[in-house]
């Protein structure tokens, strides 16, 4: 069996999101574009795949305004339209009403409470603007998310397809230089963007060259290799649907 190029695979995986918005009837593809590398690669293959029925969404939440800045530098760059809605007082507004009604509980992590709100306002605002327009919405996890459950449980999570799924990061950086994505957003540090400073590999505790490799079967540090097997273990239920008893 010949090796695909890069191009090939390319243009394999646009013609997979042309199927994919077919078999679902609906009319086009939205994703949301954080400023990172990863929605700047599937931004730039949904516009390939849909070149008038595409869209990026850009939604600050409290964000580092760079963020949007780079999202707004891709989506020009490709020439993706966008719409930008910014959440930061819907999520001032929900979060104080849980914090106000759990004053006297034993609340265990405020921080992740308000990280994993901003990815689901995301989400549901997607969500609204893609049944608005018969959109489907389009994910950015790639396949060290995935293996890791690196993504908020019906947040980023929630989505109805995953076009780079299957990429390795460092496929990510490759797909996205062939494709254009410009210089700031291909430097950055990945960041989910869920508190100032973060940033992923910080919080996984291991890096995505080492996460790669695991997956590619080439050995790593033993220390690295139990942090991503536990990952992997802890977010299993992000990985499928929500348990339910058996026929009693």
């Amino acid at each position: 069996m010949m090796i695909k190029s890069t191009e090939e695979k390319i243009e394999l995986t646009v013609e997979w999101i042309r199927e994919q918005v077919a078999v679902s009837h609906t009319k086009g593809i939205l994703v949301g574009l954080s400023g990172g590398i990863d929605s700047a690669l599937v931004a730039c293959l949904i516009k390939k795949a849909f070149p008038e029925n595409s869209l990026g969404v850009i939604l600050p939440c409290k964000s580092n305004p760079k963020d949007a800045q780079d999202a707004i530098a891709l989506a020009e760059a490709i020439g993706i339209s966008y719409v930008t809605i910014d959440l930061s007082e819907e999520h001032d507004m929900l979060l104080g009403k849980i914090q106000r009604r759990l004053e006297g509980f034993n609340v265990v992590s405020e921080r992740l409470a308000d990280a994993n709100l901003r990815a689901r306002l995301r989400m549901s605002t997607l969500y609204g603007i893609g049944n608005s327009l018969g959109y489907l919405v389009a994910g950015t996890d790639n396949a060290a998310e995935v293996l890791t459950g690196y993504f908020t449980k019906y947040g980023d999570g929630g989505v109805d397809i995953i076009p780079i799924g299957n990429l390795l990061k460092r496929e990510v950086f490759e797909w996205a230089a062939k494709l254009g994505v410009p210089q700031q957003i291909l430097d950055r540090k990945p960041s989910a963007g869920l508190w100032e400073g973060q940033t992923d590999e910080a919080e996984m505790g291991t890096t995505y060259d080492h996460i790669d490799n695991y997956i590619l079967g080439i050995e790593i540090p033993e220390n690295d290799k139990k942090i991503i097997e536990r990952m992997h273990e802890n977010t299993a239920h992000k990985r499928r649907m929500p348990p339910i008893p058996p026929k009693f």
